[in-house]
């Protein structure tokens, strides 16, 4: 089976990729950090068309593939850019059948965020800063509601992280769960496929400048030590590549297949964009810690994302039940 990009999902890549650049930097991550905007922004998203990728037609969308929007998020995670289209991606799953809200979803009318936490408490979510309008799973049921949001200080202020408390609700369904499922696994997806773009990103980094820094007479990337740690951060890379396509192409062609791909994807995900980040610091030495640097930012990215959506151990607990299940079954 070739696991290969079509033709389209390449020039989507390549679209996505000037988008983001001109729209979106490590220097706006930086800033976001002292109170600045996070960019491209939620407007922004809209206005392009990437928050109704996974949208149906219907309501206003592309109607789209999981595995296009990848492709398209992998490019936002390079620079670093917010809001993260996981919740965009969770939230059309949610809701599939409620094509008024998919459509204020997808023109960007409300901003929609999704809670990880009890709807009853302050529970927590990603992008809830600016948020109007959120989803959550309240006894077996699927529930809208406004909120307040109060944000924290994250380490990584692209990622809109605040407790909400929800004011009103409204199901939307009943008996939820196994959507709140597939809901939560294709944000798993799309949010690997966001670290995928930034761990490539800060090898990228790392590698270019083991090309021109010099210590002792040669260019340090000449240095085995150097090279082995920059292989194994871009074999992380390359191998994380392979499971983001494949839970992304298992999303829509194989659903059967999502629960253990995903899985596999987010944990391996927090491990490899983690070793890139810190290979990243520890290649550019001393200056890789300053503040002025791009380095801690994709550290502090690696840092908040391994624990968004579930952290490494629940999903590899995931992936040895399933497979365990699948080699028994």
């Amino acid at each position: 089976m070739n696991f290969d990009l079509g033709p389209d999902q390449r020039a989507a890549a390549a679209g996505a990729r000037e988008f983001y650049r001109g729209s979106a930097s490590a220097a706006a991550a930086r800033a976001a950090l002292d109170g600045g905007a996070v960019e491209p922004g939620h407007a922004a998203l809209a206005g392009i068309g990437f928050l109704g990728i996974t949208v149906p037609e219907s309501a206003g969308g592309a109607g789209s593939s999981v595995l296009d929007l990848a492709v398209v998020a992998e490019q936002g995670g390079a620079v670093l850019a917010g809001p993260s289209l996981a919740t965009a991606a969770r939230a059309a799953v949610l809701l599939a059948d409620h094509p008024g809200l998919a459509a204020r979803l997808a023109d960007g009318s409300a901003r929609f965020a999704v809670l990880d936490g009890a709807v009853t408490g302050s529970a927590p979510s990603v992008d809830a800063a600016g948020a109007t309008l959120f989803l959550g799973l309240d006894g077996g049921d699927l529930v809208v509601g406004e909120g307040e949001a109060e944000p924290g200080r994250p380490i990584d202020a692209t990622r809109g992280l605040a407790s909400v408390r929800l004011t009103s609700r409204e199901v939307l369904a009943g008996d939820a769960g196994e959507l709140w499922a597939r809901a939560r696994r294709v944000a798993a997806v799309v949010l690997a496929a966001e670290d995928l773009g930034a761990a490539d990103r800060a090898v990228a980094l790392a590698v270019d400048y083991a090309r021109e820094r010099e210590a002792f007479g040669r260019r340090i990337g000449s240095y085995q030590a150097v090279k082995h740690l920059l292989v194994d951060a871009w074999v992380g890379v390359d191998q994380l590549r392979s499971l983001v396509w494949w839970a992304a192409w298992a999303a829509d062609a194989a659903p059967g297949e999502l629960p253990l791909a995903a899985a596999a994807a987010k944990a391996y995900a927090a491990e490899a964009f983690e070793r890139a980040a810190e290979t990243c610091i520890q290649v550019h030495g001393g200056i890789g810690f300053t503040w002025e640097h791009d380095a801690h930012l994709y550290w502090r990215r690696a840092k908040v994302d391994r624990l968004l959506l579930g952290d490494a151990a629940e999903h590899l607990d995931a992936v040895a039940r399933l497979a365990v299940a699948g080699a028994l079954g």
